[in-house]
């Protein structure tokens, strides 16, 4: 995607390998009310509706590529319990693979929270590894990638006073994504990563810079040998590290509620409130392959 602005076919073949696993169990458990979604890698790419379209014929599900906006709102739906409603502000992040969505939310007691602003970064895991890691993230590489996304955010701070309203207790920070729960999981030192314990947890900010420090350092099998990381993460959780450490840096709240959960509850949240509205549209639900 860096180099070439299209998904590769190796990617697509192994998203359909799985999204074909994912049709049969939709089918087998005769789900009738679905929404099925794709986001920046889809959005970005050139190939992207030609990867839809795989997709439908292949699996039978019929993908939509929501825009950024959505999905930023989708994740703070399925985050929201997590936000303290006595505090008036909330900034919430989620680092995905393909990039990264940024909300500032008023949190208001007789109406759903108001987003006051919002910001998509093309900084995902994915995409950050591929600009930065030639071959990997050299520590050069790092402290260069961390300057350049503190840069990209600087505005969206100035333009909202974030940091300051941080610093006052008027704010509270919630991250969510692989990379955040990642980091959560290696602070509580889990021989294996557990949801119930990462999801709704605190996790202080000198830990954060501690942590992404050391692992944006460590060789390869270093940060295999983390339970929470293993061999599957440990290329990306550099890029993750960077993104981080850059929003941290940018925003220097004492803390961040971690949360394992967010396009995915608030799509089923918005799903429960269409049942119970009545006429459902069509639910997208996977037909048998053409």
């Amino acid at each position: 995607m860096a180099f070439s602005g299209a998904m590769s076919e190796q990617a697509m073949e192994r998203a359909i390998a799985a999204l074909k696993i994912c049709a049969e169990r939709i089918q087998r458990r005769n789900v009738t009310l679905g929404r099925y979604v794709a986001t920046e890698a889809c959005r970005q790419a050139e190939n992207g509706p030609e990867f839809i379209a795989r997709v439908r014929e292949e699996t039978g599900i019929r993908l939509e590529a929501i825009p950024s906006r959505e999905e930023a709102e989708l994740t703070l739906a399925g985050c929201l319990p997590l936000l303290n409603p006595a505090v008036p502000y909330a900034l919430t992040f989620d680092v995905g693979g393909g990039s990264a969505e940024i909300l500032w939310v008023r949190i208001r007691s007789d109406a759903p929270p108001q987003i006051l602003g919002w910001i998509s970064l093309p900084c995902g895991v994915v995409t950050v590894t591929e600009k930065y890691g030639r071959p990997e993230i050299s520590p050069d590489a790092y402290r260069r990638l961390v300057e350049d996304i503190q840069a990209e955010l600087r505005p969206f701070d100035e333009t909202h006073n974030i940091a300051e309203t941080l610093s006052s207790g008027r704010g509270q920070m919630l991250g969510t994504a692989g990379t955040v729960t990642t980091i959560a999981g290696v602070n509580m030192g889990l021989e294996r990563y557990n949801r119930s314990l990462v999801d709704g947890c605190w996790l202080g900010l000198d830990a954060v810079h501690d942590i992404t420090g050391r692992l944006a350092h460590a060789s390869f099998d270093e940060r295999a040998s983390f339970g929470c990381i293993g061999r599957n993460r440990a290329e990306l959780v550099v890029a993750g590290c960077g993104v981080l450490e850059a929003i941290c840096r940018t925003w220097p709240a004492e803390r961040m509620r971690v949360a394992d959960r967010g396009v995915r509850e608030g799509i089923l949240l918005s799903l429960a409130h269409q049942a119970l509205a009545g006429p459902q549209r069509p639910s997208g639900n996977p037909r048998p392959p053409s």
